[in-house]
């Protein structure tokens, strides 16, 4: 059964996710964790109240997120009732990116997705503050989901690539799953001057069309050396459904979340973003 954790703020673009979520794993059996973390809240109103009566804070606060949260789970299964869906509610005092850590590790989740903006919404940004530390820090595959981005179904699916990762078997056969879902095409884009691969390339481009056997799969090469427009000229050209990026070292993830690199190019991400995690979980 996959097992997909939803955080949430109870936002506008937290139930857009949510949403995404259900169809994107409409054809999988599936158990979607609805997880608001509510330690800010706190902390914020405590300040606010000269550090008294946090105890009663804790209480209240995690009074409304209950009853939030049941509103959620009324709306979701109004929008998607799906039987092959299944939904759990979880109100936890905690840090964002330490509770959905712990709830990755506690249930086994194969994906996070989430909203690229909450509540505090600024328009000039592309990414929230917590969706960056979620995108960096949590320990499996996340997915975030842009301010009113309308639901495609991702058949037109980017992965741009050096070759030089040791790709991590468990994440390629969500995205093989997910992709084959839908008949998708992945595209592999191969961003250097240089075309030649080295045998550790060769052997890591193998390794990927091994793992991915139910979508089809077209690897091609550009010549442009900045990364980003490299990105975004293929997002349009193609009609990108999904931009697919490894949060490792050597990959192009940090080049992409720098925002001034965002801001110059003008690609604030319209469509959904897939960061595979090439870390230790």
């Amino acid at each position: 059964m996959r097992k997909v954790l939803i955080p949430t703020d109870f936002s506008e673009n937290a139930m857009n996710a949510l949403k995404y979520a259900c169809q994107v794993f409409k054809y999988e059996k599936s158990e979607f964790l609805i997880l608001h973390a509510y330690a800010d809240e706190v902390y914020e109103q405590d300040i606010k109240s000269q550090q008294s009566f946090i105890e009663e804070l804790k209480e209240t606060t995690a009074q409304y997120a209950e009853n939030q949260l049941k509103k959620v789970l009324h709306d979701i299964k109004l929008y998607a009732p799906n039987p092959k869906h299944k939904y759990k509610t979880i109100a936890v005092f905690g840090s964002l990116v330490d509770v959905i850590n712990e709830w990755v590790n506690h249930k086994n989740i194969d994906i996070v997705v989430m909203g690229t903006r909450g509540m505090t919404n600024n328009r000039t940004i592309s990414f929230g503050s917590n969706t960056l530390h979620v995108l960096k820090y949590v320990h499996c595959p996340v997915m975030a989901i842009p301010e009113g981005y309308e639901y495609n179904a991702p058949r037109e699916i980017l992965f741009p690539t050096n070759y030089m990762i040791p790709y991590k078997r468990r994440e390629l056969k969500l995205l093989c799953e997910m992709s084959g879902s839908f008949r998708s095409t992945i595209h592999f884009l191969y961003i250097d001057p240089l075309k030649e691969l080295s045998a550790r390339q060769e052997d890591n481009k193998n390794f990927l069309e091994g793992c991915l056997m139910k979508p089809e799969l077209a690897f091609e090469t550009t010549s442009e050396k900045d990364k980003s427009i490299a990105i975004t000229k293929y997002v349009i050209h193609k009609k990108i459904d999904l931009l697919v990026i490894v949060n490792s070292r050597h990959s192009y993830m940090e080049d992409m979340l720098y925002q001034s690199t965002i801001d110059k190019i003008g690609l604030h991400l319209k469509i959904p973003f897939l960061v595979l995690q090439n870390i230790a979980r």
